[in-house]
């Protein structure tokens, strides 16, 4: 096991254009405001071609992520030529801010939205069950609406821990949309807010309640552990694994993928149990290969949805 840098291992590739632009760059509040704007505001029809400018925009201005999207995909498609690698990372792009767009118009509108449930004997082993659980997802399609399911299928309290934001007033942005529309089973957590947030979460989850975490990325200074995905080493958090072994729960791994307009398959995969052996390292990192080997699996299922914008094998 090692310790992450500060800086999360995965987080976009940020250059000079982030320096000079500061809070008018796309991970400052300002984009946050305007991309709620306009999907709350303007017709939707008009939704499409937005979608496509901005795509081709930030396509052509975002030199440094584009070239981590297709460097990322190589060991999950294969290698291929220079046309290639573009269409893959404009699909990216495309797949992208078709999610991120439908985040905001699920957060701020009435639009209806469908949410398919797949793998629904496992969803109802865990929700039926007194027992809490954590509810592990990654960074694949639109995955705020697999953490919105428990409170509302199921009506139990969710714990969604989050990495904080580059820009601390888009934080608080996001913070209020979720909470409205959310209501008081839904409860923010950003990982750098409060030290004590470890036995916060372990007290909910041994009240029954449920915590859902980002499993697939280290949080700035969190400890990690390898295990291998596409046949290469990749940094996992250690903290999934460990919280849900020092509660006595299980892992859930959920994906939610984007079928089309405002129409989501949210995969819950088979719950996965802890170990509680002498060796705790052991059991840690079991339960991290296996959550890997989902994860694996979720990409593969959908490949430009995996929105991993920094480079993570050389």
């Amino acid at each position: 096991m090692s310790v992450a840098a500060e800086r999360p291992p995965h987080a976009p590739e940020a250059g000079w254009a982030h320096r000079i632009l500061g809070p008018l760059h796309v991970t400052g509040v300002v984009w946050y405001r305007l991309h709620k704007f306009g999907v709350s505001t303007l017709p939707q029809w008009t939704i499409p071609l937005s979608i496509s400018v901005f795509t081709t925009f930030f396509f052509v201005a975002l030199r440094r992520i584009r070239g981590a999207v297709a460097a990322n995909l190589v060991p999950v498609l294969g290698p291929c030529g220079w046309l290639g690698r573009q269409a893959r990372i404009y699909r990216t792009f495309w797949s992208f801010a078709w999610c991120l767009s439908e985040r905001y118009e699920r957060l701020s509108t009435d639009h209806p939205f469908a949410v398919a449930l797949e793998g629904g004997d496992a969803w109802r082993e865990v929700a039926e069950s007194p027992q809490g659980f954590v509810l592990l997802t990654a960074h694949i399609g639109n995955w705020e609406a697999g953490s919105m399911l428990p409170p509302a299928e199921a009506a139990r309290r969710v714990h969604v821990v989050r990495e904080a934001e580059t820009d601390p007033r888009a934080q608080e942005f996001i913070r209020g949309l979720i909470e409205k529309q959310a209501g008081s089973l839904y409860v923010t957590h950003f990982a750098a807010d409060d030290p004590q947030l470890g036995m916060q979460l372990l007290e909910a989850l041994r009240a029954g309640e449920i915590v859902a975490l980002q499993g697939d990325r280290p949080r700035a200074g969190g400890r990690t552990i390898e295990v291998p995905l596409f046949g290469r080493p990749f940094p996992l958090p250690v903290g999934p694994a460990a919280l849900a072994r020092a509660a006595g729960v299980r892992l859930v791994p959920v994906f939610v993928f984007r079928e089309r307009r405002l129409t989501y398959t949210c995969a819950i995969r088979p719950p996965i149990a802890v170990a509680q052996t002498a060796d705790r390292a052991a059991d840690v990192a079991a339960a991290t290969a296996r959550f890997a080997a989902e994860l694996e699996a979720a990409i593969r299922r959908r490949p430009h949805q995996w929105f991993c914008f920094r480079k993570v094998w050389n």
